[in-house]
């Protein structure tokens, strides 16, 4: 299993990692720190057949403020269709946790959106967004939270990524867009940070596993 999925993100800012088990941070000066995420993949399967991981890690590279937004628009959507199916948890902060992730998250999806015909009426590309959140329709009680943390905790990884790459190596044309994404990787990575805690209280899981990636059965559409 491949210890190293992506490596060499630099950070404008550190992210406080403590408690993330999987994900290493190394800064250097305070003004330009520099992070090297690495990220262990392992499966886990939790009571039901599930396809083994493949090699391919979605893209989390971005070229410039259009394609992070195409590509982010597409990410926020899965999250939130995700998220809109713990209302039916048993848990009532996995039932906050949902409605927070789709109430801040349609908002931003209509941000970005507006932004996108704003700024680039022709038209960016069309995103190549891999879904990688598995089917959570047919699951309950703890079944569904699990499964929920331990895809969504990468999932968030590959938001805070795409935002720390648009920040550090993206050409950014617009102010709002450099604001909107530095939020997204520290609020994003907080989350991250709440659902280890879940994770690890509920299931005794580290979370950092997403067997799903670029996987053609078992995710949302």
């Amino acid at each position: 299993m491949n210890r190293s999925l992506l490596a060499g993100i630099a950070a404008g800012s550190a992210l406080a990692a403590s408690g993330l088990t999987g994900v290493a941070v190394a800064t250097t000066a305070e003004s330009s720190t520099q992070q090297a995420i690495l990220w262990e993949q392992t499966a886990s399967p939790i009571g039901q057949s599930m396809p083994a991981p493949t090699s391919r890690m979605p893209r989390v590279n971005v070229s410039d403020e259009a394609d992070y937004l195409t590509h982010m628009v597409a990410h926020h959507q899965e999250a939130v269709t995700a998220a809109r199916q713990l209302q039916r948890s048993s848990r009532a902060e996995m039932r906050t946790l949902g409605a927070s992730i789709v109430r801040t998250q349609s908002a931003e999806i209509a941000r970005m959106k507006a932004w996108l015909a704003e700024w680039y009426p022709g038209g960016p590309p069309a995103s190549d967004y891999r879904p990688i959140m598995r089917d959570l329709t047919k699951l309950s009680g703890d079944a569904l939270d699990e499964t929920f943390l331990r895809d969504m905790i990468p999932h968030h990884m590959m938001a805070v990524m795409m935002s720390q790459h648009l920040l550090m190596h993206g050409s950014v044309s617009h102010a709002e867009v450099a604001a909107f994404a530095d939020r997204v990787r520290d609020a994003q990575h907080a989350e991250m940070l709440q659902m280890q805690r879940y994770l690890a209280g509920w299931f005794g899981g580290s979370g950092m596993s997403c067997p799903m990636w670029g996987h053609p059965s078992g995710v949302m559409g």
